[in-house]
């Protein structure tokens, strides 16, 4: 099943991403699958594949060859002979008891698995191209909350410069207040380097020259989509992409043993050919003839037989009758049927060890959403704590109870408070995005999923 939010020709649309200077989750998908060399040149090739195969169409219409031939004789005793031949033959086949139609059938199945392959390598692009994504909106979520809390602790110096020339705090208060906003000032400086680091690189997985504005926000108190884990078993056996694949590798197993069992089946060709020759142009000696051929080809015994009969100008007739055998050609292949229902057998019992896989795994990534979700409001009841402890340091510090010093700590910590939700928003967003990648989802419409079809 073809991932909807990875499309094979999503070039276009990087002038529109670009002239709107926004970029969205599935915007960057979308122009990850599109930049990648690698994909390019797995789509080219099964391209080529696929018009390969239907080309073999040719198998099943006769074979037309011409022939062109002009013998010499120079004789010292007899008469001498320049003979010209020109010949039309048609090589049909009649009957193979299937075996080109099911080889057809296996082709097809590999072309199949190779597409598998393909979504799979596009899938996988795609989801390095959104965790980047969300790196950097954490990224630009933690450099907000350190650029105000930096701006509450100048704020918070400032005071203390005040305060020191009136005489109302030592030199080692102002010193340790200077030294808090100089780690603040450093740290939020190498954060904002790694964070311009990891644009370009970005930049460079979409393939693009500069990185618009990211359009997605990191929302702290966004409530989790939260599906019964029955829902998302169901969903996951019918959309999982793995699961695709092994229902198509499981139909080519099944056409493989089709395949060998046809081995024993006779072939039968009908040939035909017709020819002008004589001394001299214009040719004026024509024959003909049709014939039949059965083979029966065997690891064990080879055998075919075969008659024509035609007629040459302008009396005479021809008929011909021949026959072969082979024995014991190629024993070893005799295995080749109980090979193919041994991997048959084995794909069964992979398909359904997959199966009880993929459901499990759809349960508990309901799971995982339910405690990232846990953690999301665990970590908001710490922001407004801590949030409140920071206003009443305020107020302490306004009545004298508490050093600008404390203040400052206090802030600081309701920084880390605030880091900390925005990390656990994020893990949240990263739990989801597990669940939907199970179930070959676009980016974020996993709520939309679940409640508009109940995970059908």
């Amino acid at each position: 099943m073809k991932p909807l939010w990875v499309l094979a020709f999503a070039l276009a649309s990087a002038p529109q991403l670009c002239s709107q200077n926004v970029l969205g989750f599935q915007d960057a998908a979308r122009l990850a699958a599109a930049s990648s060399l690698e994909l390019k040149a797995a789509r080219a090739e099964r391209a080529l594949r696929e018009g390969v195969w239907k080309l073999g169409l040719r198998a099943y219409f006769p074979q037309i060859s011409f022939s062109v031939s002009e013998d010499d004789r120079l004789s010292k005793t007899g008469a001498d002979s320049f003979l010209k031949s020109y010949t039309v033959s048609i090589d049909q086949l009649l009957w193979d008891g299937g075996r080109t139609s099911a080889a057809r059938t296996i082709e097809r199945a590999e072309l199949v698995l190779l597409g598998d392959d393909l979504e799979r390598n596009e899938a996988d692009i795609a989801e390095a191209a959104l965790n980047a994504y969300r790196g950097l909106l954490i990224s630009e979520k933690i450099i907000a909350i350190r650029e105000t809390a930096l701006e509450s602790l100048t704020e918070q110096r400032r005071v203390l410069e005040e305060e020191f020339a009136l005489g109302m705090v030592t030199a080692l208060d102002l010193a340790s207040g200077e030294i808090t906003v100089m780690e603040a000032e450093l740290e939020l400086e190498s954060l904002k380097l790694e964070t311009e680091q990891s644009r370009r690189l970005f930049a460079e997985l979409l393939g693009l020259e500069t990185l618009p504005e990211l359009g997605e926000e990191l929302d702290l108190y966004r409530s989790a989509a939260l599906p019964s884990g029955e829902a998302a078993r169901r969903a996951a056996l019918s959309r999982n992409p793995e699961l695709a694949s092994r229902r198509h590798l499981l139909m080519r197993r099944q056409n493989e043993v089709k395949y060998a069992s046809l081995s024993w089946l006779p072939t039968l060709r009908a040939t035909g050919n017709f020819s002008l020759s004589g001394q001299r142009y214009p040719l004026s000696r024509s024959s003909w003839s049709l014939g039949l051929t059965a083979n029966f080809s065997s690891p064990w015994f080879n055998f075919s037989a075969g008659g024509s009969a035609g007629w040459e100008a302008s009396y005479d007739r021809t008929a011909r009758v021949q026959s072969s055998a082979s024995p014991a050609p190629d024993p070893a292949a005799g295995l080749g049927a109980k090979q193919a229902e041994l991997a048959l057998a084995l794909e069964r019992e992979q398909y359904r060890d997959a199966l009880k896989k993929t459901g499990r795994a759809a349960v508990l990534g309901t799971e995982k959403i339910a405690l990232a979700e846990k953690r999301r409001i665990a970590s908001i009841s710490e922001l407004e704590l801590a949030e409140k402890k920071y206003l009443l340091t305020i107020t302490l510090a306004d009545l004298g109870r508490l050093t600008r010093i404390e203040q400052m700590e206090a802030r600081i910590e309701y920084a880390e408070k605030e880091i900390r939700a925005a990390e656990a928003a994020a893990a949240l967003l990263a739990s989801e995005r597990e669940l939907e990648k199970l179930l070959a989802l676009k980016p974020g419409t996993l709520p939309e999923f679940f409640s508009r079809f109940g995970g059908i």
